[in-house]
């Protein structure tokens, strides 16, 4: 564990995963599993499936995971649904991560962070989602607004689906990383001096704004292929997604991670862990195995 003293939204994960280990139940109520769980692609189908993900996964997972586009198709109603799940998880001990992907820039960029991070907005969460890919600065409003509330932003980084990797791997001219200068000027064509990759630099300003010990900033980094990432000097959580469905497994991860601190490693199953409904028992034995499986292979 890094000798960095952790504080803030860190010290809330930290301490979370230490009384519950480190797992991260998805809650994805797509239309197939609905039916699998023989129930209604209808708000009332909707509604029964959080409220048995919030009975059996709040009391414990350490941190749940509501994709949010799953509650978005059923419009207000369905957000309404989606506030249930947060307001319920938090009251049973969960930390809640709104898995959103919000990224913009400026007002818009700050809208989301009163949205899903500050206390008068009915969607807040303790961590959502958020995409730096129109540039690492433009999450400043989200990550200013998690700092000040002990909360947390997770940034894509290294994701698992396959169509991210050309964006995700290309290089990029770490000379030419001034914010100032670098969108009034065309790329340099000359060979650059110090090249890195584009998901490395998103840990890298993630690790700068970690410096001070919140472990505001985590990131995204699918689980289910070799990252190439360096991340030592992160100093903050890491979400993994892959586990089940993806194809990716416990034994996998420390392999995966070989070089990372694997006490900020968050292993996240949706799909591996939801199979195991519709009843309450099944499928929080479900999480607690898939948990159990996880500690067992950090050793």
């Amino acid at each position: 564990m890094t000798g960095v003293s952790v504080q803030g939204f860190g010290r809330r994960h930290l301490d979370a995963v230490g009384e519950r280990g480190r797992l991260c139940a998805g809650i994805d109520p797509h239309a197939e599993l609905l039916e699998e769980w023989g129930l209604p692609v209808s708000v009332d189908g909707l509604t029964r499936f959080a409220d048995i993900c919030v009975e059996a996964l709040g009391p414990v997972a350490a941190v749940v995971k509501p994709q949010v586009a799953f509650f978005e198709v059923f419009g207000s109603a369905g957000f309404a649904v989606l506030e249930r799940v947060i307001r319920g998880c938090q009251e049973a001990g969960a930390l809640v991560l709104a898995d959103a992907k919000r990224g913009d820039i400026g007002s818009t960029m700050a809208a989301y962070a009163t949205a899903w991070l500050e206390d008068t907005s009915p969607l807040c969460s303790d961590a959502v989602t958020v995409s730096p890919y129109l540039g690492f600065g433009s999450l400043d409003p989200a990550v200013s607004a998690a700092r000040a509330s002990d909360r947390g932003v997770f940034v894509l980084a290294r994701t698992s689906n396959p169509e991210g990797a050309a964006l995700q791997t290309a290089t990029v001219d770490s000379l030419c990383s001034e914010p100032a200068s670098v969108s009034d000027r065309p790329l340099r064509s000359e060979p650059a001096s110090v090249t890195k990759g584009v998901a490395q630099s998103i840990v890298d300003a993630a690790a700068a704004e970690n410096a001070d010990g919140t472990a505001t900033v985590g990131l995204v980094v699918g689980a289910t292929r070799a990252h190439g990432l360096d991340l030592s000097a992160l100093n903050g959580p890491i979400l993994s997604p892959g586990l089940g469905a993806q194809g990716a497994t416990a034994d996998d991860l420390p392999s995966v991670f070989a070089g990372a601190d694997l006490a900020w490693v968050l292993p996240a199953s949706s799909r591996g862990v939801l199979g195991a409904g519709p009843d309450v028992v099944a499928l929080r034995a479900a999480c607690e195995k898939q948990r159990d499986e996880i500690e067992a292979a950090f050793g």
